[in-house]
């Protein structure tokens, strides 16, 4: 378990956020991969991202490639939802928040001083992300120089963060939300 029924709401945030920033350290983190959940016409949609980095007023960033459609659906929309899951410990936690799209600036920038080497590529594509192509290998070709001009980091300002600890009858339900620079969290019915 992540968390307990005697922890405090303190101790619970504190370990939800050390969890969180742990994820974005450790490529073996169950958190590293979350689900980002957004909406475009009335229309849910969601997909699997990589946790990059967090901080401790609640926001989380993750990489994408400009011409993706959470991009263009997030610029529309920014309200989204990240919903993290740790199967053994067996804890969900849950973001709500709002998305700004970093492309091409001071933000973004720093971001891409960290992207190292290979790993530049999955920003490089030559051809936009959801194109149809005849066949796999097409996919794979890449810009020679090293450019960022489609690298985006994506940031998610939580407004929400929601916790269920599983545990047989006596599930954990906790949520905690920001008001102004303040978090202030209640015990919720699971």
């Amino acid at each position: 378990m992540l968390f307990y029924e005697t922890d405090s709401l303190d101790a619970v945030w504190n370990t939800v956020k050390k969890e969180l920033q742990r994820a974005a350290l450790d490529k073996n983190h169950p958190f590293r991969f979350v689900m980002l959940s957004s909406s475009f016409e009335n229309r849910p949609d969601a997909r699997y991202v990589v946790l990059r980095k967090t901080e401790g007023d609640g926001c989380c960033y993750i990489y994408t490639d400009s011409r993706s459609q959470k991009v263009f659906q997030l610029a529309q929309q920014p309200a989204c939802t990240l919903l993290f899951y740790h199967p053994q410990k067996r804890c969900q936690v849950k973001i709500q928040g709002r998305a700004t799209i970093h492309q091409q600036d001071s933000v973004s920038k720093s971001h891409w001083a960290n992207v190292q080497g290979e790993a530049q590529k999955a920003y490089q594509s030559s051809l936009p992300p959801g194109t149809p192509i005849e066949n796999p290998a097409a996919a794979y070709a890449w810009e020679e120089a090293t450019d960022s001009s489609y690298f985006t980091v994506i940031a998610i300002q939580a407004e929400t963060i929601e916790c269920l600890q599983l545990n047989g009858l006596r599930h954990l339900r906790a949520i905690f939300r920001k008001q102004e620079n303040d978090w202030s969290g209640n015990w919720l019915a699971p």
